[in-house]
C-alpha cells in the first residue's frame, strides 16, 4: 500500500504535495530513540558512575549533586538550540535541520565515552563533560519540536494523534535499547571494570543508532505544509516575534504542561541515586532500576500509540489530564516504597506510573501542543518552551538533592512537589484549546473552526481504511 496521501482541494489541508505519514514517522521515531537513548545512559551514568569518577574526594551529597548538575546543564543550553534550530525549521524547513540535529547529538554522546577520568586528567575531566553535555543540549533543543512537526503535518486529517505519537514511542525505545545497553555493564561486570571501562559501552555503541537515523531522514520529504508557506512567499521573517505575538499565550501554556516531563526525571534519575546511592541507606542495586527502566519502556512503546489514537477520538485534554494527575499521584508510593525497601512494590508503583500512567501524556503531547501553533511559527513556537521547561525539570534531581537530603522524609517532600506539579498542569490543559477535529489550515487560531463530530468520525475512519 502507497504511502503517498494527496488532499483534494477544499479539505482544508495542504494541497498540491504529497504526504507521506510513515516515512515521516519513521524519521521521528528514530530521532527520538537517539536522544532517549543519550537522555538514559547519561542519567544512568550521572547516577551511578558520575559521582566517583569525575567528583572523587568530595563529601557524597556535594559529589550527588555536582553529577546531577552536570546532567542539568545541557538542559541550560536547549533553549538556545531551540531557539536558533527552531528559527531555521520554520525559516528554510524541517528536514535539514533534524539532519543536523542528529549528527552533532551523535557526535558528542560518543565522546562522552572517551572522557578519561578525573584520576586521569584531574580538573578537565569535569570540564570535558560538561562541554559536551551543552554541545548535547543544544542540539535535542530542536530534536523533538522538529520531528514532531515533521511527523505531524505529513499526518492525515483524523489521524494526527496517532501517527505523532511515534515520537515519543521512539522515546521509549530508546530507553529500552540504553538499558540492555547498560543492564549487561552493571550486571555482570565486577564494580572495577564497570567503572573503568564499562559504562563507556553504551555511549560508544550511539554511532551506530546515528548511521541508521540519518539514511532513514535523509530519505523524507519536506511536509506539505511547509512546502506550501514557502511556495506562497509566507514563511515569516522572525519566527520567534510571530509565536510570541500571535500566540504567547499558547506558549505559557504549552511551558507549564511540559513540566510533567519531571515525572521521567524522578523515576530514572532521582529515583535511581534515592534508591542505590549508599548515602540514602535503601541498598537497591543499579540492575533494579534498570529492570525498572526494561519494563515501563516496553509497556509504554505499546501504551503509546494507542493513546494516541485515543486522542484522536475523544480528544487531546481529557488523555493529557488523566496522565497528569495519576502519574504524579502514583510517584508517592514510588518512592515509599524505595524508603521502606519494598523492591516488589516499589516495582510495582514505578511501572504503573512512568509505564502506563504517563502515557496518557506522553502520547498525546507531540500532536496537542504543536496542534496550538499555525505552520509559520510551529517549531520555534513549541521549542522554545518545551525546552525550557525541559531546563526547569532537569535541574530539580538537583534541588532533590539539596530538599530531601539523606535522612530527610524524601516520599513526602519530592511527592507533593511532583503532584503539585501535576495538578497545576491539569488546569492549564483544562484551558487549552482543543485541537483535534481542527484542520492544519486553521491551526493557531483563537476561533479555528471544528468540524462537526459525525463528519470527523467518517473521514477518520475512511482514513483508517485507507492507511
Amino acid at each position: 500500500m502507497s504511502d503517498e496521501i494527496v488532499e483534494p482541494l477544499g479539505s482544508g489541508e495542504p494541497v498540491g504535495h504529497a504526504k507521506t505519514p510513515k516515512k515521516a514517522a519513521a524519521s521521528g521515531w528514530v530521532g527520538s530513540v537517539l536522544e532517549y537513548y543519550d537522555f538514559f545512559i547519561y542519567a544512568q551514568a550521572a547516577a551511578l558512575v558520575f559521582p566517583t569518577l569525575f567528583f572523587p574526594g568530595a563529601d557524597p551529597t556535594v559529589a550527588i549533586v555536582a553529577s546531577f548538575a552536570t546532567y542539568g546543564v545541557g538542559y541550560v543550553a536547549r533553549p538556545i538550540g531551540g531557539f536558533v534550530l527552531g528559527h531555521w525549521g520554520d525559516k528554510h524547513g524541517r528536514k535539514n535541520v533534524l539532519v543536523l540535529c542528529m549528527l552533532i547529538i551523535g557526535v558528542a554522546t560518543f565522546c562522552v565515552g572517551l572522557i578519561p577520568s578525573y584520576h586521569s586528567i584531574g580538573v578537565w575531566a569535569p570540564a570535558l563533560l560538561v562541554v559536551l553535555r551543552l554541545v548535547q543540549g543544544f542540539a535535542v533543543g530542536g530534536e523533538i519540536s522538529g520531528a514532531s512537526a515533521m511527523i505531524m503535518e505529513h499526518a492525515p486529517f483524523g489521524r494526527r494523534g496517532y501517527y505523532t505519537s511515534f515520537t515519543m514511542q521512539g522515546v521509549a525505545v530508546g530507553q529500552i535499547l540504553a538499558a540492555a545497553a547498560f543492564l549487561p555493564m552493571a550486571t555482570w561486570l565486577p564494580d572495577e571494570a564497570f567503572h573503568s571501562w564499562g559504562w563507556r559501552i553504551p555511549f560508544l555503541l550511539s554511532a551506530v543508532v546515528v548511521l541508521i537515523g540519518l539514511v532513514i531522514r535523509r530519505r523524507v520529504n519536506e511536509t506539505p505544509a511547509f512546502l506550501e508557506e514557502r511556495d506562497g512567499d509566507n514563511t515569516p521573517p522572525s519566527p520567534i516575534v510571530e509565536a510570541v505575538r500571535s500566540n504567547g499565550a499558547d506558549m505559557v501554556r504549552v511551558f507549564i504542561m511540559m513540566l510533567l516531563t519531571i515525572i521521567p526525571v524522578v523515576m530514572l534519575v532521582f529515583g535511581a541515586t534515592f534508591a542505590t546511592n549508599k548515602a540514602y541507606g535503601n541498598g537497591f542495586t543499579p540492575a533494579n532500576l534498570l529492570w525498572l527502566s526494561l519494563v515501563g519502556n516496553a509497556v509504554a512503546a505499546l501504551l503509546v500509540p494507542a493513546a494516541g489514537a485515543l486522542s484522536d477520538k475523544i480528544g487531546r485534554r481529557p488523555c493529557l489530564i488523566f496522565g497528569m494527575l495519576s502519574s504524579t499521584a502514583l510517584c508517592f508510593g514510588y518512592l515509599y516504597f524505595i524508603s521502606v525497601h519494598n523492591v516488589v512494590l516499589m516495582f510495582v508503583f514505578g511501572l504503573l506510573a512512568y509505564g502506563v500512567a504517563f502515557q496518557g501524556f506522553q502520547g498525546v503531547f507531540p500532536s496537542s501542543f504543536q496542534e496550538q501553533f499555525p505552520t509559520r511559527s510551529r517549531v520555534t513556537g513549541f521549542a522554545i518552551p518545551q525546552n525550557l521547561a525541559g531546563m526547569a525539570t532537569a535541574i530539580m534531581p538537583t534541588v532533590f538533592a539539596v530538599i530531601a537530603p539523606p535522612g530527610a522524609n524524601v516520599p513526602v517532600i519530592v511527592g507533593s512537589v511532583v503532584f503539585g506539579i501535576g495538578v497545576v498542569a491539569a488546569i492549564t490543559a483544562y484551558f487549552t484549546r482543543e485541537t483535534y477535529r481542527v484542520h492544519m489550515d486553521d491551526l493557531g487560531r483563537k476561533d479555528a473552526p471544528e468540524v462537526p463530530r459525525d463528519e470527523y468520525e467518517r473521514r477518520r475512519h475512511r482514513r483508517l481504511a485507507a492507511t
